[in-house]
């Protein structure tokens, strides 16, 4: 993809000093496109060119990017006649600032394999279609590189994000970098870097940024190696935990517990621990642990241990729902503070402050009381809704704010009573029956034991969200009787789980299950 650089070329059927050089930029808010669309039509008039700058705006942020439009020719003397917006296979240049924003252009007929260099940011911003899915909504990269790789005339794909963000700098500066180090305009590296050093602002970090995706446009900078996984044995596994020696020790412990599991399994096994251990406390991964022994007894290697696989992955998540005291826990902790500094570019010494919104619902409320108390108000319906009136509205806290972040640090201390707790009762009684329900199956249908383990999926969240999401579990569920016997029975039950992950709503699952139910008849006839 980045082999010898050839060198400019004017298009065929025009000759050099008439022909008009047509760039398109897609960008959506907060990229600094206008910047880069800047910065090029400068480099072009540096060197005898002139150029017009247009851009259509998208809808609105992350939802439509803008396309900034650049036309550029050599001064003869005559003023050109210069278009405002792009048109279908007249493009010559065309720069992405995210990938699919790369596949959105080829869809619209932008790059053509005769004659558009297409350049682009291999990271991803995910769009609002892939947000709204409950499951994993993400559309395949690899099937935009493909299709970038066969409709351009030459594709230049890397992560140019990572770079800008390493060097300080915004992802306009590293876009241009690539541009420069492709050879697709006529024009040297000094001249990009002037059109840089004259904005005056922020020049430093851009020229770094600059220069390091130009050096990997040029293929003098080999793609970053993929880190290797640590090793699993108790050095590894204790090296991110401090705390007191009795703690160090007991986690120790429980390290050596995953040494003697079967090889394949023990790597999500470390994964559940370390996420059970520092949701609650290391009596905690003791219970995550003692869970996991039951389903690997049952497992075998001729299974490639698919079901300790599956165990290890859902019962750390089923164990670490998420309830008010794991969210504020979240928003107080440290590094929530450093990563929101960073991701809104707020430099040392500045002042950020941080609304968060909370919007509880009497069931919250109930759940983070002790078990009788919580279970005596939701039992008592006009109790429960007098209180609802007072408690379910939109809350506002301020985590910048000594009062605001008390408040949630309180809330988030309380996890070290959430054993005995209603939310933690119910939680775990709902578990329990799951994981007694997927692991009866294992004798009579193993495949059916391991799909009906991986419908945990389905509830993540809280709130409303969790329980749209226990609703569709349950019933995914309720068709086993239905499926009882079949040999295609965890067949049946995948598609229904992946029907209930492809809507909100549960249209899908809705006739997936009159499918089901279809098939039950037929059988009883």
């Amino acid at each position: 993809m980045l082999d010898a650089v050839p060198p400019f070329r004017p298009r065929a059927g025009a000759q050099d000093d008439e022909r008009v050089i047509k760039l398109a930029v897609l960008a959506v808010g907060g990229q600094g496109g206008g910047v880069l669309a800047d910065w090029i039509t400068d480099v072009a008039e540096r060197n005898g060119y002139v150029a017009q700058s247009t851009s259509v705006a998208g809808v609105a942020q992350r939802t439509g990017a803008t396309i900034y439009y650049i036309e550029m020719a050599r001064d003869t003397g005559r003023l050109p006649v210069f278009a405002l917006s792009p048109s279908q296979g007249d493009v010559d240049i065309l720069i992405a600032a995210e990938l699919m924003e790369a596949g959105r252009a080829i869809i619209r007929g932008f790059v053509t394999p005769d004659r558009t260099t297409l350049i682009a940011s291999s990271h991803r911003i995910a769009a609002v279609s892939e947000k709204i899915e409950p499951g994993d909504g993400r559309a395949s990269s690899s099937k935009v590189h493909a299709t970038a790789e066969a409709a351009s005339k030459r594709f230049i794909a890397f992560d140019m994000e990572k770079i800008a963000a390493d060097n300080g700098s915004m992802i306009s500066a590293s876009l241009l970098g690539a541009l420069a180090g492709s050879d697709a305009l006529p024009f040297t590296r000094g001249s990009y870097e002037q059109a840089i050093s004259a904005g005056g602002r922020g020049v430093k970090a851009s020229l770094a940024a600059f220069g390091a995706a130009y050096d990997r446009a040029r293929g003098t900078t080999a793609p970053a190696s993929r880190v290797a996984e640590p090793a699993i044995g108790d050095a590894a596994l204790g090296a991110d935990v401090s705390g007191p020696q009795n703690l160090m020790q007991r986690w120790q412990a429980l390290a050596a517990h995953i040494d003697l599991m079967p090889v394949t399994v023990r790597d999500m096994a470390l994964r559940g621990l370390r996420k059970v251990v520092d949701y609650q406390d290391i009596t905690y991964g003791r219970e995550y642990l003692d869970r996991l022994d039951s389903a690997v007894a049952l497992d075998s290697p001729e299974h490639a241990h698919a079901l300790s696989i599956a165990a290890a992955k859902h019962l750390a998540n089923a164990m670490c729902y998420d309830d008010m005291i794991r969210v504020a826990d979240l928003k107080t902790r440290s590094t929530r503070g450093r990563r929101v500094r960073r991701e809104v570019g707020i430099k040392d010494g500045s002042i950020l402050q941080v609304t968060e919104y909370f919007h509880p619902r009497i069931e919250e409320f109930c759940g983070t009381l002790p078990a009788g108390l919580g279970s005596y108000i939701e039992n008592r319906p006009k109790l429960a809704a007098f209180l609802d009136r007072r408690i379910n509205h939109g809350r506002r806290i301020r985590t910048d704010s000594f009062a605001g972040f008390a408040a949630l640090w309180f809330i988030g201390g309380l996890r070290r009573w959430r054993r005995g707790l209603l939310r933690h009762k119910v939680e775990v009684a709902h578990l329990d029956l799951w994981y007694a329900l997927a692991l009866g199956h294992v004798p009579a249908n193993y495949a059916l034991a391991v799909e009906i383990l991986n419908c945990r999926r389905l509830i993540k969240g809280y709130s409303d969200t969790h329980v749209r999401g226990q609703s569709k579990f349950d019933r995914v569920l309720s068709a086993l009787d239905l499926l009882k016997g079949r040999p295609d029975a965890a067949d049946w039950i995948r598609r229904l789980r992946e029907a209930a992950l492809k809507d909100e709503k549960g249209d899908m699952l809705d006739g997936a299950l009159k499918t089901v139910a279809s098939l039950g008849e037929s059988a009883a006839r």
